[in-house]
Protein backbone atom coordinates (compact mmCIF):
# COMPACT_ATOMS: atom_id res chain seq x y z
CA UNK A 1 0.00 0.00 0.00
CA UNK A 2 2.91 2.40 0.61
CA UNK A 3 4.32 1.62 -2.66
CA UNK A 4 1.61 2.58 -4.15
CA UNK A 5 0.60 5.90 -2.80
CA UNK A 6 4.56 6.98 -3.65
CA UNK A 7 3.83 6.04 -7.13
CA UNK A 8 0.88 7.97 -7.30
CA UNK A 9 2.25 10.83 -5.80
CA UNK A 10 4.53 10.71 -8.58
CA UNK A 11 2.54 10.92 -10.98
CA UNK A 12 0.68 14.04 -9.24
CA UNK A 13 3.63 15.34 -9.22
CA UNK A 14 4.92 14.64 -12.70
CA UNK A 15 1.19 15.75 -14.06
CA UNK A 16 1.57 18.98 -12.61
CA UNK A 17 4.83 19.56 -13.43
CA UNK A 18 3.60 19.23 -17.23
CA UNK A 19 0.04 21.48 -16.33
CA UNK A 20 2.96 24.21 -14.85
CA UNK A 21 4.95 24.20 -18.05
CA UNK A 22 2.07 23.85 -20.52
CA UNK A 23 0.81 27.11 -18.33
CA UNK A 24 3.90 28.83 -18.73
CA UNK A 25 4.54 28.14 -22.28
CA UNK A 26 0.82 29.89 -23.13
CA UNK A 27 1.32 32.55 -21.06
CA UNK A 28 4.85 33.74 -22.84
CA UNK A 29 3.40 32.85 -26.29
CA UNK A 30 -0.23 34.84 -25.84
CA UNK A 31 0.91 37.87 -27.87
CA UNK A 32 4.59 36.67 -28.60
CA UNK A 33 5.43 37.39 -32.37
CA UNK A 34 8.25 35.88 -33.83
CA UNK A 35 8.54 38.31 -36.29
CA UNK A 36 9.54 41.30 -34.05
CA UNK A 37 13.39 42.04 -33.19
CA UNK A 38 13.43 41.83 -29.01
CA UNK A 39 13.71 45.28 -28.49
CA UNK A 40 12.20 47.37 -25.93
CA UNK A 41 12.92 50.65 -27.88
CA UNK A 42 14.03 51.33 -31.06
CA UNK A 43 17.16 52.22 -30.54
CA UNK A 44 18.55 48.79 -28.66
CA UNK A 45 20.65 46.47 -29.99
CA UNK A 46 20.41 42.65 -29.66
CA UNK A 47 23.64 41.78 -28.35
CA UNK A 48 24.15 37.74 -29.71
CA UNK A 49 27.08 35.91 -28.98
CA UNK A 50 28.47 33.00 -31.31
CA UNK A 51 30.09 30.00 -30.50
CA UNK A 52 31.24 27.23 -32.81
CA UNK A 53 31.56 23.63 -32.09
CA UNK A 54 33.58 21.19 -34.57
CA UNK A 55 32.23 17.63 -34.63
CA UNK A 56 33.71 16.20 -37.68
CA UNK A 57 36.44 17.56 -40.32
CA UNK A 58 34.47 15.25 -42.98
CA UNK A 59 36.74 16.19 -46.54
CA UNK A 60 38.14 19.02 -48.76
CA UNK A 61 37.56 18.84 -52.26
CA UNK A 62 40.45 20.94 -53.71
CA UNK A 63 38.97 20.97 -57.38
CA UNK A 64 36.05 22.59 -56.00
CA UNK A 65 37.91 24.09 -53.49
CA UNK A 66 34.84 23.07 -50.74
CA UNK A 67 35.38 22.36 -46.99
CA UNK A 68 32.82 20.20 -45.86
CA UNK A 69 32.65 19.88 -41.94
CA UNK A 70 29.70 18.89 -38.97
CA UNK A 71 29.62 21.52 -37.22
CA UNK A 72 27.10 23.04 -33.84
CA UNK A 73 26.47 26.70 -33.69
CA UNK A 74 25.61 27.90 -30.66
CA UNK A 75 23.92 31.69 -30.38
CA UNK A 76 22.71 33.38 -26.95
CA UNK A 77 20.75 36.54 -26.85
CA UNK A 78 18.34 37.72 -24.42
CA UNK A 79 14.51 38.31 -25.30
CA UNK A 80 12.90 40.43 -22.70
CA UNK A 81 9.34 38.90 -23.60
CA UNK A 82 10.37 35.72 -22.94
CA UNK A 83 10.88 36.82 -18.79
CA UNK A 84 9.09 35.11 -15.49
CA UNK A 85 9.30 34.20 -12.47
CA UNK A 86 9.85 30.94 -11.13
CA UNK A 87 7.83 31.62 -7.99
CA UNK A 88 4.87 31.75 -9.93
CA UNK A 89 5.37 28.40 -11.77
CA UNK A 90 6.52 26.69 -8.80
CA UNK A 91 9.81 27.01 -9.09
CA UNK A 92 10.48 26.40 -13.08
CA UNK A 93 13.54 28.03 -14.44
CA UNK A 94 13.84 26.00 -17.99
CA UNK A 95 11.56 25.91 -20.39
CA UNK A 96 12.78 24.40 -23.96
CA UNK A 97 10.67 25.04 -26.85
CA UNK A 98 10.82 24.48 -30.76
CA UNK A 99 13.32 27.47 -32.56
CA UNK A 100 10.87 27.94 -34.79
CA UNK A 101 7.87 29.75 -31.81
CA UNK A 102 10.67 32.37 -30.91
CA UNK A 103 12.60 35.03 -32.95
CA UNK A 104 16.20 34.21 -34.14
CA UNK A 105 18.83 36.83 -35.26
CA UNK A 106 19.53 36.79 -38.84
CA UNK A 107 22.58 34.75 -39.11
CA UNK A 108 23.82 32.76 -42.06
CA UNK A 109 26.33 30.45 -42.48
CA UNK A 110 28.67 31.11 -45.15
CA UNK A 111 32.19 30.12 -44.72
CA UNK A 112 31.53 33.32 -42.34
CA UNK A 113 28.60 34.41 -40.32
CA UNK A 114 27.15 37.93 -40.67
CA UNK A 115 24.12 39.59 -39.98
CA UNK A 116 21.62 42.12 -42.03
CA UNK A 117 22.23 46.02 -40.15
CA UNK A 118 24.85 46.44 -36.79
CA UNK A 119 21.66 49.44 -35.85
CA UNK A 120 19.54 46.23 -35.04
CA UNK A 121 21.99 43.26 -33.47
CA UNK A 122 25.45 43.32 -32.35
CA UNK A 123 27.57 40.30 -33.28
CA UNK A 124 30.23 39.24 -30.21
CA UNK A 125 31.94 36.01 -29.64
CA UNK A 126 30.79 33.92 -26.66
CA UNK A 127 32.41 34.17 -22.96
CA UNK A 128 32.93 31.34 -20.49
CA UNK A 129 34.56 32.22 -17.01
CA UNK A 130 35.05 36.04 -18.00
CA UNK A 131 36.94 34.54 -21.42
CA UNK A 132 36.02 35.53 -24.30
CA UNK A 133 36.18 32.14 -26.72
CA UNK A 134 38.04 33.27 -29.68
CA UNK A 135 38.90 29.86 -31.00
CA UNK A 136 36.33 27.06 -32.62
CA UNK A 137 35.37 25.14 -29.54
CA UNK A 138 36.13 21.20 -30.17
CA UNK A 139 34.43 18.18 -27.81
CA UNK A 140 37.53 15.43 -27.54
CA UNK A 141 34.24 13.01 -26.80
CA UNK A 142 32.90 13.95 -30.12
CA UNK A 143 35.51 14.66 -32.43
CA UNK A 144 36.26 12.24 -35.03
CA UNK A 145 39.59 12.95 -36.55
CA UNK A 146 39.72 13.25 -40.75
CA UNK A 147 42.54 10.71 -41.69
CA UNK A 148 43.52 13.11 -44.90
CA UNK A 149 44.13 16.40 -43.27
CA UNK A 150 45.09 17.80 -39.21
CA UNK A 151 43.67 21.04 -37.63
CA UNK A 152 46.59 23.20 -36.79
CA UNK A 153 45.07 26.38 -36.12
CA UNK A 154 41.55 27.05 -35.19
CA UNK A 155 40.86 30.57 -34.30
CA UNK A 156 38.15 32.98 -34.30
CA UNK A 157 37.79 36.81 -34.82
CA UNK A 158 35.19 39.50 -34.86
CA UNK A 159 36.11 41.41 -38.03
CA UNK A 160 34.50 44.88 -39.60
CA UNK A 161 34.04 46.64 -42.84
CA UNK A 162 34.23 49.99 -41.96
CA UNK A 163 33.69 50.71 -45.95
CA UNK A 164 29.90 48.59 -45.69
CA UNK A 165 27.37 51.07 -44.42
CA UNK A 166 25.98 49.72 -40.83
CA UNK A 167 22.76 49.06 -41.94
CA UNK A 168 23.94 46.68 -45.14
CA UNK A 169 24.39 42.75 -44.74
CA UNK A 170 28.54 42.50 -44.08
CA UNK A 171 29.23 45.26 -41.67
CA UNK A 172 30.20 43.19 -38.94
CA UNK A 173 31.16 39.35 -38.78
CA UNK A 174 32.37 36.78 -37.26
CA UNK A 175 35.06 34.54 -39.02
CA UNK A 176 36.17 31.11 -37.96
CA UNK A 177 39.23 30.02 -39.55
CA UNK A 178 40.76 26.79 -39.73
CA UNK A 179 44.36 25.96 -40.69
CA UNK A 180 44.87 22.40 -42.09
CA UNK A 181 47.72 20.79 -42.76
CA UNK A 182 47.89 17.70 -45.19
CA UNK A 183 49.39 14.58 -43.55
CA UNK A 184 51.52 13.62 -46.45
CA UNK A 185 51.90 9.33 -46.24
CA UNK A 186 49.37 8.81 -48.53
CA UNK A 187 50.83 10.88 -51.40
CA UNK A 188 54.25 9.75 -50.26
CA UNK A 189 53.92 6.36 -50.95
CA UNK A 190 50.71 6.39 -53.71
CA UNK A 191 52.48 9.03 -55.95
CA UNK A 192 56.04 10.46 -54.82
CA UNK A 193 57.80 7.53 -54.25
CA UNK A 194 56.50 5.80 -57.18
CA UNK A 195 57.46 8.67 -59.87
CA UNK A 196 61.17 8.78 -57.79
CA UNK A 197 61.68 5.06 -58.46
CA UNK A 198 60.49 4.80 -61.97
CA UNK A 199 62.71 8.25 -62.95
CA UNK A 200 65.36 6.64 -61.34
CA UNK A 201 65.06 3.98 -64.25
CA UNK A 202 65.73 6.60 -66.63
CA UNK A 203 68.74 7.67 -65.15
CA UNK A 204 70.16 4.30 -65.25
CA UNK A 205 69.75 3.85 -69.26
CA UNK A 206 73.29 5.48 -68.82
CA UNK A 207 74.97 2.58 -67.88
CA UNK A 208 73.92 1.56 -71.61
CA UNK A 209 76.53 0.99 -74.65
CA UNK A 210 76.82 4.70 -76.44
CA UNK A 211 75.89 3.24 -79.87
CA UNK A 212 72.50 1.48 -78.12
CA UNK A 213 70.74 4.72 -78.56
CA UNK A 214 67.65 2.83 -79.94
CA UNK A 215 67.34 1.02 -76.27
CA UNK A 216 67.96 4.10 -74.33
CA UNK A 217 65.17 6.20 -75.92
CA UNK A 218 62.83 3.42 -75.70
CA UNK A 219 63.48 3.16 -71.68
CA UNK A 220 62.70 7.09 -71.34
CA UNK A 221 59.99 7.04 -73.72
CA UNK A 222 58.28 4.49 -71.44
CA UNK A 223 59.34 6.61 -68.50
CA UNK A 224 57.60 9.75 -69.49
CA UNK A 225 54.55 8.19 -70.54
CA UNK A 226 54.24 6.79 -67.04
CA UNK A 227 54.95 9.79 -65.64
CA UNK A 228 52.31 11.40 -68.00
CA UNK A 229 49.61 9.14 -66.38
CA UNK A 230 50.69 10.25 -62.72
CA UNK A 231 50.23 13.53 -63.86
CA UNK A 232 46.76 13.21 -65.43
CA UNK A 233 45.98 11.77 -62.21
CA UNK A 234 47.34 14.58 -60.26
CA UNK A 235 45.65 17.38 -62.51
CA UNK A 236 41.84 15.64 -62.07
CA UNK A 237 42.47 16.38 -58.15
CA UNK A 238 44.53 20.32 -58.36
CA UNK A 239 42.29 23.25 -58.54
CA UNK A 240 41.94 24.89 -61.71
CA UNK A 241 43.69 27.79 -60.99
CA UNK A 242 46.88 29.76 -61.55
CA UNK A 243 47.16 31.69 -58.65
CA UNK A 244 49.22 28.72 -57.05
CA UNK A 245 50.57 25.48 -58.42
CA UNK A 246 50.68 22.67 -55.76
CA UNK A 247 54.30 21.30 -55.31
CA UNK A 248 53.46 17.76 -56.54
CA UNK A 249 52.94 19.17 -59.88
CA UNK A 250 55.93 21.62 -59.75
CA UNK A 251 57.26 17.93 -59.10
CA UNK A 252 56.16 16.00 -61.91
CA UNK A 253 56.57 18.84 -64.34
CA UNK A 254 60.48 18.51 -63.05
CA UNK A 255 61.12 14.90 -63.60
CA UNK A 256 58.82 15.35 -67.08
CA UNK A 257 61.78 17.48 -67.88
CA UNK A 258 64.90 15.55 -66.82
CA UNK A 259 63.17 13.10 -68.97
CA UNK A 260 62.86 14.74 -72.30
CA UNK A 261 66.46 15.80 -71.52
CA UNK A 262 67.74 12.50 -71.52
CA UNK A 263 65.89 11.58 -74.39
CA UNK A 264 67.80 14.27 -76.45
CA UNK A 265 71.19 13.31 -74.74
CA UNK A 266 70.86 9.84 -75.77
CA UNK A 267 69.74 10.75 -79.70
CA UNK A 268 73.23 12.99 -79.46
CA UNK A 269 75.59 10.49 -78.30
CA UNK A 270 74.03 8.12 -80.47
CA UNK A 271 74.69 11.09 -83.48
CA UNK A 272 78.09 11.17 -82.71
CA UNK A 273 79.15 7.21 -82.12
CA UNK A 274 77.99 5.99 -85.24
CA UNK A 275 80.30 9.54 -87.13
CA UNK A 276 82.58 7.81 -89.55
CA UNK A 277 85.90 9.64 -91.34
CA UNK A 278 83.77 9.33 -94.42
CA UNK A 279 81.17 12.28 -93.52
CA UNK A 280 83.05 14.21 -90.12
CA UNK A 281 86.49 15.33 -89.78
CA UNK A 282 87.28 15.53 -86.43
CA UNK A 283 88.94 19.01 -84.96
CA UNK A 284 91.97 19.02 -83.12
CA UNK A 285 90.03 20.60 -80.40
CA UNK A 286 87.43 18.05 -80.42
CA UNK A 287 90.27 15.40 -79.96
CA UNK A 288 92.06 17.46 -76.99
CA UNK A 289 89.04 17.86 -75.42
CA UNK A 290 86.90 15.27 -75.13
CA UNK A 291 89.94 12.33 -75.78
CA UNK A 292 92.43 13.73 -73.23
CA UNK A 293 91.13 16.27 -70.85
CA UNK A 294 87.55 15.15 -70.04
CA UNK A 295 88.40 11.36 -69.60
CA UNK A 296 91.42 12.13 -67.22
CA UNK A 297 88.76 14.38 -65.11
CA UNK A 298 86.54 11.41 -65.00
CA UNK A 299 88.17 9.12 -64.37
CA UNK A 300 87.73 7.09 -67.51
CA UNK A 301 90.41 4.57 -68.89
CA UNK A 302 90.64 5.32 -72.39
CA UNK A 303 93.38 4.59 -75.00
CA UNK A 304 92.77 6.70 -77.75
CA UNK A 305 93.99 4.55 -80.90
CA UNK A 306 97.04 6.01 -82.75
CA UNK A 307 96.18 7.68 -86.19
CA UNK A 308 97.25 5.45 -89.32
CA UNK A 309 99.67 7.05 -91.63
CA UNK A 310 98.20 6.57 -94.90
CA UNK A 311 101.04 6.23 -97.47
CA UNK A 312 101.81 7.71 -100.35
CA UNK A 313 100.69 6.65 -103.69
CA UNK A 314 103.27 8.00 -105.37
CA UNK A 315 106.12 6.43 -103.68
CA UNK A 316 107.49 3.72 -105.54
CA UNK A 317 108.44 0.10 -104.32
CA UNK A 318 111.56 -1.41 -106.23
CA UNK A 319 111.66 -5.24 -107.60
CA UNK A 320 115.73 -5.66 -109.03
CA UNK A 321 115.59 -3.59 -111.90
CA UNK A 322 112.30 -3.23 -112.67
CA UNK A 323 110.14 0.10 -110.92
CA UNK A 324 106.38 0.47 -110.98
CA UNK A 325 103.66 3.23 -110.00
CA UNK A 326 100.71 3.17 -109.65
CA UNK A 327 98.64 3.97 -112.51
CA UNK A 328 95.18 5.60 -112.97
CA UNK A 329 93.02 2.39 -113.32
CA UNK A 330 95.29 0.94 -110.07
CA UNK A 331 94.17 3.73 -108.19
CA UNK A 332 90.20 3.67 -109.03
CA UNK A 333 90.92 0.30 -107.74
CA UNK A 334 91.09 1.19 -104.16
CA UNK A 335 87.68 2.32 -104.20
CA UNK A 336 86.33 -1.10 -105.43
CA UNK A 337 84.07 -3.27 -103.88
CA UNK A 338 86.03 -6.26 -101.88
CA UNK A 339 84.49 -8.48 -104.32
CA UNK A 340 86.04 -7.00 -107.35
CA UNK A 341 89.26 -6.31 -105.25
CA UNK A 342 89.56 -10.17 -104.65
CA UNK A 343 89.00 -11.19 -108.01
CA UNK A 344 91.26 -9.10 -109.49
CA UNK A 345 93.85 -10.51 -106.83
CA UNK A 346 92.78 -13.98 -108.19
CA UNK A 347 94.15 -12.80 -111.41
CA UNK A 348 97.43 -11.65 -110.36
CA UNK A 349 98.11 -14.76 -108.45
CA UNK A 350 97.02 -17.26 -111.18
CA UNK A 351 100.36 -15.13 -113.34
CA UNK A 352 102.28 -15.54 -110.36
CA UNK A 353 102.15 -19.31 -109.95
CA UNK A 354 102.93 -19.17 -113.80
CA UNK A 355 105.54 -17.57 -113.94
CA UNK A 356 106.86 -19.83 -110.64
CA UNK A 357 105.87 -22.78 -112.49
CA UNK A 358 108.56 -21.98 -115.35
CA UNK A 359 111.00 -20.20 -112.75
CA UNK A 360 111.57 -23.96 -111.41
CA UNK A 361 112.04 -25.34 -114.72
CA UNK A 362 114.46 -23.39 -116.01
CA UNK A 363 116.50 -23.93 -112.42
CA UNK A 364 117.93 -27.29 -115.24
CA UNK A 365 120.82 -27.30 -117.37
CA UNK A 366 118.83 -28.39 -120.53
CA UNK A 367 116.14 -25.76 -119.76
CA UNK A 368 118.55 -22.74 -119.33
CA UNK A 369 118.17 -21.41 -122.71
CA UNK A 370 114.23 -21.82 -122.15
CA UNK A 371 114.71 -20.35 -118.84
CA UNK A 372 116.13 -17.31 -120.11
CA UNK A 373 112.99 -17.08 -122.57
CA UNK A 374 110.23 -17.39 -119.80
CA UNK A 375 112.19 -15.01 -117.51
CA UNK A 376 111.37 -12.46 -120.09
CA UNK A 377 107.64 -13.73 -120.64
CA UNK A 378 107.35 -13.49 -116.34
CA UNK A 379 108.91 -10.34 -115.53
CA UNK A 380 105.30 -8.69 -116.06
CA UNK A 381 103.23 -11.59 -114.16
CA UNK A 382 106.22 -10.58 -110.82
CA UNK A 383 105.68 -7.27 -111.51
CA UNK A 384 102.13 -7.36 -111.80
CA UNK A 385 102.57 -9.52 -108.36
CA UNK A 386 104.36 -6.32 -106.78
CA UNK A 387 101.58 -3.88 -107.90
CA UNK A 388 99.00 -6.29 -106.33
CA UNK A 389 100.90 -6.04 -102.85
CA UNK A 390 101.06 -2.44 -102.84
CA UNK A 391 97.12 -2.16 -103.35
CA UNK A 392 96.65 -4.54 -100.51
CA UNK A 393 99.08 -2.84 -98.53
CA UNK A 394 97.17 0.44 -99.51
CA UNK A 395 94.37 -0.83 -99.05
CA UNK A 396 95.06 -2.22 -95.49
CA UNK A 397 96.04 1.51 -94.71
CA UNK A 398 92.97 3.04 -95.44
CA UNK A 399 91.07 0.37 -93.42
CA UNK A 400 92.89 1.20 -90.29
CA UNK A 401 92.58 4.46 -91.07
CA UNK A 402 89.13 4.65 -91.24
CA UNK A 403 88.89 2.19 -88.07
CA UNK A 404 90.46 4.42 -86.18
CA UNK A 405 88.67 7.27 -86.99
CA UNK A 406 85.21 5.40 -86.08
CA UNK A 407 86.85 4.37 -83.19
CA UNK A 408 87.61 7.80 -81.83
CA UNK A 409 84.27 8.81 -82.49
CA UNK A 410 83.06 6.07 -80.64
CA UNK A 411 85.30 7.52 -77.88
CA UNK A 412 84.11 10.66 -78.12
CA UNK A 413 80.63 9.53 -77.62
CA UNK A 414 81.28 7.49 -74.66
CA UNK A 415 82.76 10.46 -72.92
CA UNK A 416 79.71 12.35 -73.73
CA UNK A 417 77.53 10.03 -72.57
CA UNK A 418 78.98 9.95 -69.18
CA UNK A 419 79.06 13.79 -69.20
CA UNK A 420 75.44 13.82 -69.93
CA UNK A 421 75.32 10.89 -66.84
CA UNK A 422 76.65 13.17 -64.48
CA UNK A 423 74.52 16.34 -65.09
CA UNK A 424 71.34 14.30 -65.58
CA UNK A 425 72.05 12.61 -62.34
CA UNK A 426 73.06 16.04 -60.44
CA UNK A 427 70.10 18.01 -61.98
CA UNK A 428 67.54 15.02 -60.88
CA UNK A 429 69.36 14.69 -57.26
CA UNK A 430 69.53 18.57 -56.43
CA UNK A 431 66.17 18.99 -58.30
CA UNK A 432 65.11 16.35 -55.92
CA UNK A 433 66.04 17.48 -53.02
CA UNK A 434 65.26 21.50 -53.39
CA UNK A 435 61.70 20.48 -54.10
CA UNK A 436 61.45 17.66 -50.79
CA UNK A 437 62.82 20.80 -49.23
CA UNK A 438 60.32 23.24 -50.06
CA UNK A 439 57.50 21.26 -49.16
CA UNK A 440 59.58 21.00 -45.66
CA UNK A 441 59.67 24.57 -45.25
CA UNK A 442 56.43 24.83 -46.20
CA UNK A 443 54.59 24.07 -42.59
CA UNK A 444 51.60 25.96 -41.34
CA UNK A 445 52.90 29.13 -39.25
CA UNK A 446 53.43 29.16 -35.12
CA UNK A 447 50.89 31.49 -34.90
CA UNK A 448 47.75 31.83 -36.89
CA UNK A 449 48.26 35.41 -37.49
CA UNK A 450 51.44 37.26 -38.41
CA UNK A 451 52.31 39.89 -36.06
CA UNK A 452 49.96 38.92 -33.60
CA UNK A 453 51.50 37.55 -30.25
CA UNK A 454 48.04 35.30 -29.34
CA UNK A 455 47.65 32.07 -30.28
CA UNK A 456 43.89 32.00 -30.18
CA UNK A 457 43.60 28.74 -28.23
CA UNK A 458 42.51 27.43 -24.81
CA UNK A 459 44.31 27.93 -21.74
CA UNK A 460 45.86 24.70 -20.38
CA UNK A 461 44.16 23.03 -17.76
Amino acid sequence: MLLFLLLLLAVCLGAEGRNQEERLLGDLMHSYNPHLRPAERDSDVVNVSLKLTLTNLISLNEREEALTTNVWIEMQWCDYRLRWDPQDYEGLWVLRVPSTMVWRPDVVLENKSQTYSTNEINLQLSQEDGQTIEWIFIDPEAFTENGEWAIRHRPAKMLLDVEAPAEEAGHQKVVFYLLIQRKPLFYVINIIAPCVLISSVAILIYFLPAKAGGQKCTVAINVLLAQTVFLFLVAKKVPETSQAVPLISKYLTFLLVVTILIVVNAVVVLNVSLRSPHTHSMARGVRKVFLRLLPQLLRMHISPPAPAAVPNPQRQLQNGSSGWSPRAGEEVALCLPRSELLFRQRQHNGLVRAALEKLEKGSEPEHRQEWCSSLKQAAPAIQACVEACNLIALARHQQSHFDSGSEEWFLVGRVLDRVCFLAMLSLFVCGTAGIFLMAHYNQVPALPFPGDPRSYLPPPD
